[in-house]
This record gives structure tokens, C-alpha cells and sequence, in this order.
């Protein structure tokens, strides 16, 4: 069963029509929009600052979506698809945006619409990622800009898939 905890009584606030994987952790100051997906071993815990999520946020396997006490919050625009095992901590990332497996994204980072945070990059705290902008590295550098067919073909197809596949479960 999943976790779905307050914390100081504050309770996560749920969109319709999400899915929460049964071993799924979401605490706290957490408010999503609809359509949104917490996958197998997930943890999102807004216990020491708030995170507020978009439609059709995919937290997938083993994501981690966390703050600083007091000092940063999490804000995740619309269609935004952070990959298995990534770490977003503290950080804002607007609309149709990809987070890679195994990413890091740091405190104060801000990742404008359509970009993509590749596999394994580590995005450094207080980053400006412009919008149409591929980064990948560590420490993560922009690499090329994002193509109509990248951003039709990745982002968006990602986005819509875990929308589809949170309904097998349903």
C-alpha cells in the first residue's frame, strides 16, 4: 500500500485520475495536478517545503523529489517527465520537460519549457536552463538544442505513454 502521509498536518493534495504505485512514498506539503503518476518506489516528500506538480507529472522508478528546509521548493509545470532513479531537489522546471534516468538536479536550478536533462547529467546548483536546450554531462552543459522531432519524439511521447500506462493499473 502506498504512503500517502501528512506531515504537521499538512496532506498531500491529489489531481484526479493519478496513479500511486502501492510502494509509492508522497508526503506532506505535496500538491499535483491531474493525470499525474508515482511509480514503483517513488518518494516525494514535501516535508520541509512545498512541491506543487502540473497535469501529467511521471515520477518513475525510484525518484526522488525533495527540498531544503526553509529555503527551496519544488514547482513541476505540465507534461514533465522525470526518469527512473533521477534526483530533483529544490529546483522549478516548466512545461514538456524531460528528466533523464539517473539525473541530478539541484537547488535553485530552473529548467525553462521543452528542454531535456540527459541520463546521468548533474545539473549544478542555481543553473539556468533555457528553454529548447539539451544538457548533459557532469557537471551538466548544454549540448545542442532540442529538435522538433527530439521534443515531439521523447517529451511528449514519454509524457502521453505514462498516462497510458498508469491506466493498466487502474
Amino acid at each position: 500500500m502506498a504512503y500517502i502521509l501528512p506531515i504537521n498536518g499538512v496532506e498531500p493534495k491529489l489531481g484526479n485520475d493519478c496513479f500511486i504505485a502501492p510502494n509509492a512514498t508522497i508526503v506532506g506539503d505535496v500538491v499535483t495536478g491531474n493525470e499525474c503518476s508515482f511509480w514503483f518506489n517513488a518518494v516525494v516528500r514535501g516535508d520541509v517545503n512545498s512541491i506543487k506538480m502540473g497535469d501529467r507529472v511521471n515520477v518513475q522508478d525510484g525518484a526522488v523529489i525533495h527540498c531544503t528546509y526553509q529555503q527551496t521548493k519544488v514547482v513541476l509545470g505540465n507534461n514533465v517527465s522525470i526518469g527512473h532513479n533521477a534526483l530533483v531537489h529544490g529546483c522549478t522546471v516548466h512545461d514538456n520537460v524531460l528528466i533523464g534516468m539517473g539525473a541530478i538536479v539541484m537547488d535553485n536550478v530552473v529548467i525553462e519549457s521543452n528542454a531535456i536533462v540527459a541520463a546521468g547529467a548533474v545539473v549544478k546548483e542555481g543553473t539556468l536552463i533555457k528553454e529548447g536546450e539539451l544538457w548533459a554531462g557532469v557537471p551538466a552543459k548544454c549540448v545542442k538544442q532540442v529538435s522538433k522531432e527530439l521534443r515531439e519524439g521523447q517529451i511528449e511521447r514519454i509524457a502521453h505513454n505514462y498516462v497510458k500506462y498508469s491506466s493498466w493499473f487502474k
